[in-house]
């Protein structure tokens, strides 16, 4: 049997709805496209970023280790700096791989984050 499969949304638990709308509001210099007390959408692309407060929907969930969300990014530094100015904790340096500079980083509700960029060899 074929299949095709579309990847088109991501969500992740946060404890606290409004620190994490904060939050990422500022990482994307985006506003949120759906909002409400439960389930926060953001639309990045066509790709729909989803914040969820699982206490509010009465399910559990362990935060931060739940799944590795990863962005493409067109300057890491740039990126990097405006983690330290929203005070994200580094949990992976800026390390080369292969052909990306990548970090991970701890977002406002304990989840671990990906960000990274293609290097250009020529």
């Amino acid at each position: 049997m074929n299949f095709n499969i579309t990847l088109n949304s991501l969500t992740i638990a946060v404890k606290d709805m409004d620190r994490a709308i904060n939050f990422y509001e500022n990482f994307f210099n985006e506003t949120l496209n759906v909002k409400n007390e439960i389930f926060n959408v953001f639309n990045l692309n066509g790709f729909e970023f989803c914040l969820f407060d699982n206490e509010k929907a009465f399910e559990s969930v362990s935060y931060g280790t739940n799944c590795l969300p990863s962005f493409e990014v067109n300057d890491i530094n740039l990126i990097e700096s405006k983690l330290n100015k929203l005070n994200a904790q580094i949990t992976f340096p800026l390390t080369q791989i292969n052909n990306k500079l990548v970090l991970n980083f701890e977002d406002s509700e304990g989840n671990v984050i990906e960000v990274y960029s293609k290097l250009n060899f020529k």
